[in-house]
This record gives C-alpha cells, structure tokens and sequence, in this order.
C-alpha cells in the first residue's frame, strides 16, 4: 500500500488514516500485515512512530487516530475514554431496522471466558451500552445504515445490528449462515470522526472516502 495515501489528517499532535479493511491494527504473534508496522513511515520528523489512540477491528475500514507522541497520547486517551470524540460509521446490513432512526440500548457481555473472550452477546448483567442508528437508504430488504456508538464496547456496532435483525453483511461472527448469498468481507466502514482536541478551537472533523468494495456493493444493492 502507498502509506502517503492513507493520511487522511495531520498536525502536531495527530495523525488520522484511513485505515484499509482485511489488516489489523496490532502486531500479532505471526508475519501478518498490520498497521503498527508502517508507523515508522510516519515520523515526519518526530523522533519517534506515532501510536494508536483506539482500535478498529481488523475487518473494519475507516478512520484510524495516532497520537504523534506520549502527550499527544494522553490528551487523546482522555478524549476517547470520557466519549467526547463522535465517531460515525457506515454499514450495510440485512433487513431493515424497525424505525428510520433511533438508538439501540443493549447491554454487552463476553459470550464465555475462552479464547474468544472478546466475542459479545447482549447481557442484561453486562456493561451499557447504546448506539445510534439512521436509515440512509434501504432497497430488497438490505439496508445502508449511519451508526453512532455513544459508548465504546467491543464490537458493539456488530452486536446491536444482529440484535435488531439487522446482521451487518459479512459478519463472519454476528451474521446469520445461509441468510443471504452475498460473499463479503465486513461492510463496516468507519465514515467519519469528530475529535475536540484543541479548547479554543472547532473541532476536527474528518471523513474517510468509503473502499472500493464497500462502494461496489452499494450498487449492486441499489442502494447508492
């Protein structure tokens, strides 16, 4: 991948990317690509790489914050654990929410204490969690949708659409087998983020162009 082409935002503090779908965000134990990797490609004269200041899963596409150095880091860390930084996502799902708009209120928990431990089910012993929802367009019982997490659980998005009927289309984990005969990698998209990094400034806002074979389905859906 050409690194310059992912930078979607930069300043002295941070750093946004689009990240691509399919790599994960962390340095596993094996060869695989990732996105720590390329981090010292983007110094731009700091000493040292920026690092991540949250995650996406590894079939989730969009933006992707770095914070350029440990102060960068902290104020940034703030941000995201307090729920000041809006995040909006893109997915398509199968079927159609029961309203235009709304918000999801289901609380998570882990499905068991295995390997799998991050894998989440609704729980009503489990840790809140809500997301917004809009219908932007929805064709033959497919849907195009705007996700607005308001809290940050792990893979929340995914288990709120499956909970409404709604299984984002390949959900590999959430979706529903034999439910539809497309073959696709997670129609997740990360759209855009709202960051209030600086106290006397707007916030930034940042969008990330949708990938090309999340655009393509689109079409092929008639949801464009």
């Amino acid at each position: 991948m050409n690194i310059e082409d992912l930078v979607l935002y930069r300043d002295g503090l941070m750093l946004v990317l689009n990240k691509p779908s399919g790599i994960a965000v962390h340095r596993g134990k094996g060869k695989a690509a990732n996105m720590e990797d390329i981090f010292m490609q983007l110094t731009y004269g700091l000493p040292k790489p920026p690092a991540l200041a949250h995650r996406l899963d590894k079939d989730t596409s969009g933006c992707l914050v770095l914070g350029r150095h440990p102060k960068a880091l902290r104020r940034l860390g703030e941000l995201f654990s307090s729920s000041r930084v809006k995040k909006t996502y893109w997915a398509i799902v199968e079927g159609r929410p029961p309203k235009d708009q709304g918000e999801i209120d289901l609380p998570l928990a882990p499905q068991s204490d295995n390997k799998h431990h991050w894998w989440k089910k609704v729980d009503e012993a489990g840790k809140e969690a809500k997301t917004l929802y809009r219908v932007i367009k929805s064709e033959n019982q497919k849907s195009w949708l705007e996700l607005t997490p308001l809290t940050g659980r792990t893979h929340q998005l995914r288990v709120h659409c499956a909970a409404i009927g709604c299984p984002i289309i390949g959900d590999k984990i959430y979706g529903r087998e034999g439910r539809t005969e497309l073959k696709a990698s997670l129609m997740l998209h990360a759209y855009s983020i709202e960051i209030p990094l600086y106290p006397k400034k707007d916030n930034i806002v940042i969008t990330a162009p949708a990938p090309e074979h999340f655009v393509q389905l689109l079409k092929q859906l008639e949801l464009e």
